[in-house]
């Protein structure tokens, strides 16, 4: 047998220790939220910005549709999701058909029922009720060739019989009309391990939202957090490599950066996340 020289051998075993199944995230999403107080002022700028930064898909929010859809069309970003005004689901239900007629126009996949005020929150009736609303909404949505999600805030999370808020609304809601986005950061509020809640509801997740939290932020169920507790992706507590490989293997299709505040200019802040996660491997 020809022997291996010393320095070969250690390539070898250099190449051995990196992971067969090692993945980057190809295509990396950004919620528009992150830049709502700079792009009402000049859409078009504040687009092309994220566009260069390397972003590919943008989920929208329907406050700023109509200011930001001309200058959305000159970019290569592709819109994919649209996080419907919030009450609709809860007290004017009425009006959501109209909405997801619209937002079919606008060449969306999916429609989000995004947050749920904390007046209008409650126990495990409350929820149940949601869920009934998002069943007929999910519907709708399959008729117009879309999906609907929920997405959660660190509130559903908090514990309901022998499970949480969130475990009731996805027994209520059926999985064929209504997926999940989960948002990793309120998980980790909410004191969860993000990966584990990842492989929990396994293929329930269609959607994820990237951000991070400061390391030393309290356990709670609710979003009263301060607004330096809200960190780029790859600062932080959440262990993000681990995150991404539990994703992947419950089959997320899509994943949005986004970070409510930040400290400076938010196009700084999706930039940093951004270069972190295109040199990650997971």
């Amino acid at each position: 047998m020809q022997s291996i020289g010393r320095r070969s051998f250690l390539g070898l075993m250099a190449a051995s220790a990196v992971p067969s199944f090692a993945r980057t995230l190809s295509v990396v999403g950004v919620q528009l939220y992150t830049v709502r107080s700079i792009l009402p002022q000049n859409p078009l700028e504040v687009l092309r910005q994220v566009e260069q930064i390397g972003y590919r898909e943008v989920e929208l929010t329907a406050d700023n549709l109509d200011k930001i859809s001309a200058a959305l069309k000159q970019t290569s970003l592709k819109p994919v999701s649209l996080h419907l005004d919030s009450t609709l689901f809860i007290g004017r239900q009425a009006q959501l058909p109209a909405a997801i007629e619209d937002a079919k126009t606008r060449g969306v996949q999916y429609v989000v029922c995004p947050y749920v005020a904390p007046a209008d929150r409650g126990g495990a009736d409350v929820v149940r009720r949601l869920g009934d609303t998002l069943n007929k909404a999910g519907e709708m949505c399959q008729k117009l060739g879309m999906r609907l999600c929920y997405h959660n805030h660190a509130f559903d999370f908090a514990p309901s019989g022998n499970g949480t808020l969130l475990d009731v609304l996805l027994q209520t809601a059926d999985p064929k009309l209504a997926g999940l986005e989960l948002d990793i950061m309120w998980a980790r509020v909410a004191g969860l391990e993000p990966a584990d809640v990842i492989k929990k509801y396994g293929s329930r997740i269609e959607m994820l939202h990237i951000k991070n939290v400061a390391e030393g932020t309290e356990k709670r169920y609710s979003e009263d957090v301060p607004r330096t507790a809200f960190r780029e992706v790859g600062n932080g507590m959440i262990d993000i490599p681990k995150t991404l490989a539990a994703a992947a293997e419950a089959g997320v299709k899509h994943y949005f950066v986004e970070q409510d505040q930040t400290p400076g200019n938010p196009v700084d802040s999706l930039r940093q996340s951004y270069e972190y996660l295109a040199k990650l491997n997971y």
